[in-house]
Parts: structure tokens; sequence; C-alpha cells
């Protein structure tokens, strides 16, 4: 029997399972054999790598890239265009009308069991059609835009995707992951143990230094290796990859929001330092439960409490007495080296394994591989965190992107470094060519289109070139890693093709306005707009897949919505931020990549209606959380003025 959590039956999910109560009332399984996820996770939805399917997608793509090219050189129209949030003439009419496209979209990947490339491109179809004659976006436009968002879909996001999925494709052939795996059980051979570790504490890590979907990715791969079904090395690595969002990419949300809102950075980190600790101690305790059940989460609750209590702990003190940019990366370190620490003086009672491995009863394993073999397994792991870290670092991108600042002797070239390092392509037509009005702004403003392609500095980069040094070092040969990185490139074409068409619709959102008819439609909600405000900021990332534009898109909006009802503006930026963090596990984008990474492309449906509960559940707890700040003592007192 499966209850609403589970994973559904399939012919690959074969062997036994161990059921466990779940966070539905019902049924789940939890468990299932390491060999049987191997199966698992090769769905029969993966595209086989043949030379016909090669050459149809390489086809396909020079005519999409052809098309492309002609939109992008259409004339420009004569004067900028101005957004309109209620062209219907009724609010509520037009507020449901610029919500077809998500409805679309998430239905038919929720509801309608269709395969997500599919279900993007007829989202994004319904995208265009509603932008064009429903919101009146002029057709070019229109057209422009779903190109810029298409690109911005395939870099940088789908650059991080396929490289972090290469990685582990070398790892894998190599043998190592499977020392790696093993070297786990020397810490831990309890499979909650693991995830806590994996998922919230490795995971915010990645999320600190990178973001844009790298967690995800790394932390469900490494899930999937070490034996989970692919439904919860998915679900699982999104529920987890929260409450450090807001800080991720060494704090581009919260840079992002200051820029959009007029507050400092500072006071708009520090005040989402007093708003997400507590969902940094309550995330460890849901993501177990919701992999355990309540009993399995009370065997190991001290471990889950010391995960987060020091997480959350150094996520406040970072926000509020040094800034926004290191907080993800020094909480998630210390988290680690507490948790690490943590279990080799106390395990629980009882090892909680897959059913079809050995019932086991000692805390940690004899692993029977050498101290070196060991190394050797977390070497290219350690060698992607170094580069990531310094792919995220200002200094870094500093360097890369504009090396004439960073080294003299380079301002006098021409061209600039900057030119050819990270070339600045503003979209024909579109770059400005779009004016957001009040009140979602407080004067008209011109939307810039500038595609960057800062091609050294993106993090895909530095993981690629991660990926390469590794390969070498694990022995491969120029041409093995050459045919394993064109396999990997057919694996993931229907991903990248997914995410391409996600941030179109994101992007065209965005550019006709359909964002701002829904996010208006939250601000009509009076004195319950401190819950209802959060709540927008989890539609945002829901919608575009970020944070970041989340808050570019509803930070202002925030300000002016909080003075006009009389609740404190830098409280509802911050809550923009720290609501859209729930919004991360349900967007389409991070869905994908997590899909991409177990190998379990096509279920993308099954991820959504498994995650879609927490999310929301979560985004409403942050909602009370801020309505409590915004009116009730003591909570009042909370908040930066």
């Amino acid at each position: 029997m499966h209850g609403l959590g589970a994973e559904p039956p399939s012919p690959n999910n074969t062997g036994s399972n161990k059921f466990v109560q779940g966070v539905y009332g019902g049924k789940y399984v939890t468990e299932g054999p390491s060999a049987t996820v191997s199966k698992a996770a090769k769905s029969p939805a993966a595209p086989q790598t043949t030379k016909e399917s090669f050459i149809i997608s390489l086809v396909l793509t020079i005519v999409a890239v052809i098309v492309a090219v002609v939109i992008l050189r259409l004339a420009p129209l004569p004067s900028a265009w101005q957004q309109g949030y209620d062209p219907l003439g009724n609010w509520v009419i037009s507020t449901l009308v610029a919500s077809l496209p998500v409805i679309v979209l998430l239905g038919l990947l929720a509801l309608g069991h269709t395969k997500a490339h599919y279900a993007a491109l007829l989202g994004l179809l319904t995208a265009i059609l509603t932008a064009h004659f429903a919101f009146h976006m002029p057709g070019r436009l229109t057209l422009k835009t779903a190109v810029y968002g298409a690109g911005y879909g395939l870099f940088p996001i789908g650059w991080i995707v396929l490289n972090v999925i290469f990685m582990y494709q070398l790892t894998v052939e190599s043998g190592r992951f499977e020392v790696l795996k093993h070297s786990l059980t020397g810490i831990t051979q309890d499979r909650r143990l693991q995830l806590l570790l994996i998922a919230f504490s490795f995971g915010a890590f990645f999320e600190g230094a990178a973001g844009f979907g790298t967690p995800v990715a790394v932390t469900a791969a490494l899930l999937i290796g070490l034996g989970f079904r692919p439904l919860q090395a998915s679900g699982l690595s999104l529920i987890a990859n929260t409450a450090p969002v807001a800080y991720g990419a060494l704090g581009t949300p919260i840079i992002a929001l200051a820029k959009v809102t007029g507050f400092s950075e500072f006071t708009l980190g520090a005040m989402a330092g007093r708003i997400l600790p507590f969902f940094s101690i309550l995330v460890p305790f849901w993501l177990i439960w919701a992999f355990a059940g309540f009993s399995g989460l009370v065997e190991i609750w001290p471990a889950v409490f010391v995960a987060g209590a020091s997480f959350a702990c150094t996520q406040f003190l970072m926000s509020n007495f040094h800034g926004p940019w290191l907080v993800d990366i020094v909480a998630a370190v210390v988290s680690m080296v507490c948790l690490i620490g943590f279990l080799f003086i106390w395990h629980p009672k009882k090892v909680w394994t897959f059913e079809g491995e050995e019932s086991k009863t000692a805390a940690r394993a004899d692993h029977g591989y050498s101290r070196a073999e060991v190394t050797r397994a977390w070497v290219p792991w350690v060698i992607l965190s170094v580069v990531v870290f310094c792919w995220g670092t200002q200094t870094g991108k500093t360097y890369m992107n504009t090396p004439e600042k960073a080294i003299k002797s380079l301002a006098t070239m021409s061209p600039k470094p900057s030119a050819i390092t990270n070339p600045q392509f503003p979209i024909y037509g579109l770059d400005k060519m779009v004016d957001r009005v009040p009140p979602v702004v407080p004067k008209p403003t011109k939307e810039g289109a500038v595609f960057g392609f800062n091609w050294l500095s993106a993090t895909g980069t530095g993981i690629l070139i991660s990926a390469i040094v590794s390969g070498f070092i694990m022995g491969f040969s120029f041409k093995k890693i050459f045919t394993t990185y064109m396999a990997t490139i057919m694996k993931v074409r229907f991903s990248l093709l997914t995410i391409a068409a996600m941030l179109a619709i994101g992007m065209l959102t965005r550019y006709s306005g359909l964002d701002a008819t829904m996010g208006l439609a939250f601000a009509r909600t009076g004195h319950f707009y401190p819950f209802f405000g959060t709540l927008l900021g989890w539609l945002g990332v829901a919608l575009t897949g970020s944070d970041t534009s989340s808050n570019v898109l509803f930070g202002s909006l925030q300000r002016i919505s909080a003075e006009q009802v009389g609740v404190s503006p830098v409280l509802m930026g911050a809550a923009n931020s720290c609501g859209g963090v729930m919004g991360k596990m349900i967007d389409a984008q991070s869905i994908v990549v997590a899909s991409t990474a177990t190998e379990w492309y096509g279920h993308e449906g099954d991820i959504l209606r498994y995650v879609f509960f927490h999310s929301l559940a979560l985004a409403a707890l942050v909602g009370v959380l801020v309505f409590l700040m915004a009116y009730v003592a003591p909570f009042t007192h909370l908040v930066v003025h």
C-alpha cells in the first residue's frame, strides 16, 4: 500500500520495501536496497544516447538557434511599452488570467502526469498568449523576452546542472563514489543522520558558495549514490535547501533586495537573520520527519537539534554582526563540524538502515578501505568545494569579470579584458523598452535586459574545471573525459530544454507584468498583509526559481505596500526573501535539477506532489511569524529599525 507521500510503484522499483509512518498520517516507502535504487534511478524516461537521437537533437538545436537569432534581430518598437496591471478592468479577473501560465505548468506536472519538457513548453505557450493578447504586450517584445529567458535558463542555470552531473558520472565510473559512500559509514551508519549531514549541512555550504541550483544538484546526486530512492533523494534535497537560500551565493538575494528597496544590505540581512534562525532549527526536524516519521525523528532528535541549532546561532550572529555575505558558508561549516563531532560521542540506540541491508548494531562501521583510499575518494568533492568557494568570492569574481580592475597593468589594454571574460549583450529591441510603473515601483522604471555571458566566473565553469581536474587525478584519459561529457549532454538534454522553457516563462511573467498583477492582489489584504506579503515572496520564487529574482520583482512593492498598511518596510522586505526560501522547493527549475541529478527525469510531477505540502506549510509558518513581528509583543522587539 502507498500513501500520499509514497514513491509510486514501477517496474524499476523492485525489491522489498520497509514502510514507516509518514508526515501525511499514511504510509510511504522510505527504504530500499542500494542495488534496487541504482535500477530505479534509471527511469524508462531517460533518453537513449544513440547516434540517431544525437543527430536529431543537434538538428533541432540548430533550428532553435536560427529561430532565436531571427527573433532577436526583429526591429525595435519606436517607444517603450508600459505595463498595465489590470488590463481586463477587474483586478480579480486580471489576476486569474495572469496566473494561467503557472496553473498550466504546475497543473500539467502535478495532475496531468505530463513530462516536464512538454509541460514547460505548453506553459511557455500559455505565457506568450496571455502576455500578448490579455496584457497587450507587443508581439516582438513577447518573443524577445522568451528567447532572453531561455538563454538565461541555459546559462548559468543549465550550465551548473550539466557540469555537476558530469562530475558525478566521472566519480561513479572511476569507482571512487562507491568508496566515498562506504566511508560515510565511518561517521555513521544511520541513514537519517547521513541525510542530515549531506542534505542540510553540506547542502547549505554549496548554497552559500554558489546557489542557483548547485546544492540540490550535488546533494541529490550524493543521496542517490548512497542508496536513497529517487523520490526521496529529490524531495528531501529540496526540503533541506530552504533555510540557507536567503543568503545564497554570498548573500546575492539580500544584496539585490537592498538595491530595489533602498535599505542597506546590513539592515535587511540582519532582519532576515532574526526570522530565519527559527526555521534553521525547524527545517532539520521537518526533514527527518518527512523521511522517517515522528518515531524515527524522536530517536535522533539530539543530533538534529545540534545540526539545526549550531547553524541557526551562527546564522543569527553572522547576519547581525558581520553582514549577509558569508552567513551560509560559516554556518554550514559550523553545523558540519558540530554534527560530526557530536556523532563521535553520541549515537542512537537503533541504527536506521534500508531494508535489504544487513541489520547493524554498531554506530560506525569498519568499511575496510584504507585512509588513502578514502582520501582519494573525497578528493574530487574537496576540489569541487574549494573551487566553487573561490569562484563565489568577490575577489575571485573581480579577477575574472574585470581583470583590468584587479591587475593595473591590464587597464591600458584594448579591448578591455572584461570584454572577453565577461561580455555584456544588451538584448536588441528589449533592453529598456519595457516600463514598470506605479504602484509596483515609486516611479516609472525601465527594465534592463542585458545578457551577461560571464563564462569564466560562472559557477558552472568552476564545477567543470573541478570535474576535469578530478578526472585526470582519477586516471581518466582526455578521450574518456570528453566522451563522458558528451554522454552527459545527451543524458540531460531534455532537462536543459525544460529549464530553458521554465526560465522563459519566468522572464515573461516579469516583463509583461503578470507577476506584478498577482503581487498587487496580495497587497490588497490590508492588516493581514504581513502574512500574505510573506506568501508573495513564496510566489515570486515559485514563479522565477530564484530568491534573488523574487526580491528584484517584489522588493519595491513590499516597501510601498508596507508603508501604506503601517508596518515596518524593513520587516516586509526581509519577509519577501524569507518567505521566498520556502518557495524554492516547488519552483519548476529546482524540481528539474533534482530529477536530473537523480536520473529520474519524467517524474517531476511526483516530486512536486511530494514537496508541495511541505513548501506551503513552511511558508505559512514564516507568514505567521512575520505577522507576529508586525503586531504582537514581544515579537515586535525583533524588528530592525
